[in-house]
């Protein structure tokens, strides 16, 4: 059985998903796959011919990323990307790392020797919820399967684990801080691509979300998200499958749950012959993978059970990991990760996470295991866990070792 070799890991900044605020509006989701594209084939001084396939996560592969984009944008790439196939994937907020772990898995059965795979969502151009299902927009289906709002379930997380909003508050500002301070420092470098229009003048080369001003004061000043009166409809579903809540406090706000962005990421997956023979040297291989589910309403708490799997199949032991990229949906969600796993904090999100940098959900995947890969590189650690809680009570996890 042939390794899973990370060759290269890259990303586009993330733009406010605001429509015609953001700076990458105006910026097509698929010329942001292509910018990746051309991007791993100047940096690796890559033969896209060698490529077997392009598997792309997208939530909502509709309008702009209808169809099978990521083939459309092999089709727009310079440099010889034509001759590859592309897929679309859709797994919620985690389709992104999915892509990477079915690229490692296409690697590993020796089937295909390089796949590039990731993610993209331009969510200012689209919006959540856009691509519909009977999951959220059949009255009938939500109500069979207790169907609440991602919102609604992280404050069924903090209520269950004790959260407070002062608890969600605190960790939402450390999210600010550690990123400013990241990006300050360098950290998104060695990853980050920048944007350019046809005339090759930046749009944007730095992630636009962060907000550095943030304060703890700044945060209280925000109305909770998730409540009203349809905090108290969700609440009645919610009690049919967890009568001991009694109350569900509405405790996440905009400022601790993650940003509304859009951007892309690709990683280049691959096994050591065909590194050999192209001159690319591998950063990284990928050891285990974890797909899991949980109970549907509840939602948010796939990423234990994913990485307990990943780390199963990798011969590892929590303690073992020196790091974790844990997706910032909402705040509850590293909270109950940390709580229930035993991780400290100072492993966990060292440069802030989807909560300072926003969270592009069909990209967010690809984007934090390349953060995982570069730190680890920074710090000169071995183990590093990316996971992803996943919409429909799933989880995703992916476990790297560096070279």
């Amino acid at each position: 059985m042939s390794e899973a070799l990370i060759f290269d890991a890259v990303r586009t900044p993330r733009g406010k998903g605001k429509p015609g605020g953001g700076a990458l509006y105006e910026t097509k989701p698929i010329d942001l796959a292509v910018t990746l594209l051309e991007a791993l084939r100047e940096r690796n001084a890559l033969d896209p011919s060698r490529v077997d396939d392009l598997i792309m996560g997208i939530s909502s592969a509709v309008g702009d990323q209808g169809s099978c984009m990521p083939r459309i944008a092999a089709l727009c790439a310079a440099g010889g990307w034509t001759q590859v196939p592309g897929m679309a994937l859709q797994r919620f907020c985690g389709a992104g790392l999915e892509a990477v772990n079915l690229a490692a898995e296409k690697v590993r059965s020796g089937w295909h020797d390089l796949i590039a795979a990731g993610g993209v969502e331009s969510m200012s151009r689209l919006g959540l919820g856009a691509s519909g299902g009977a999951w959220i927009y059949d009255p009938a289906t939500s109500l069979k399967i207790a169907y609440v709002p991602q919102g609604f379930s992280a404050d069924m997380v903090a209520a269950l684990n004790g959260f407070d909003r002062d608890t969600l508050d605190a960790f939402a500002l450390r999210s600010q801080k550690l990123a400013a301070q990241a990006r300050r420092d360098g950290h998104f470098k060695r990853s980050l691509v920048p944007v350019r229009d046809a005339n090759g003048l930046t749009v944007l080369d730095h992630d636009e979300y962060i907000r550095e001003e943030t304060t703890l004061e700044s945060l209280g000043s925000l109305k909770a998200a998730f409540g009203g009166a349809s905090g108290v409809a969700n609440a009645v579903v919610a009690r049919q499958r967890y009568p001991e809540l009694d109350r569900i406090a509405a405790v996440h706000t905009a400022g601790s749950s993650s940003g509304i962005v859009d951007g892309a990421a690709l990683t280049l997956v691959g096994n050591e012959k065909i590194g050999k023979e192209l001159g690319l040297t591998p950063r990284a291989r990928i050891l285990g993978t974890g797909l899991a589910t949980v109970e549907a309403t509840l939602m948010l708490t796939g990423p234990v059970p994913a990485t307990q799997k990943a780390l199963a199949k990798a011969g590892l032991s929590v303690d073992q990991v020196d790091l974790f990229e844990v997706n910032e949906a909402f705040a509850a969600v590293p909270l109950h990760f940390a709580r229930t796993l035993g991780v400290p904090m100072d492993k966990i999100n060292v440069n802030g996470g989807s909560i300072a940098m926003g969270h592009p959900i069909g990209a967010t995947g690809a984007i934090i295991l390349g953060t995982l890969l570069d730190e680890l590189e920074r710090r000169q650690l071995r183990y590093g866990v990316a996971t992803l809680c996943v919409a429909g009570g799933m989880g995703v996890a992916t476990v790297i070792e560096r070279l």
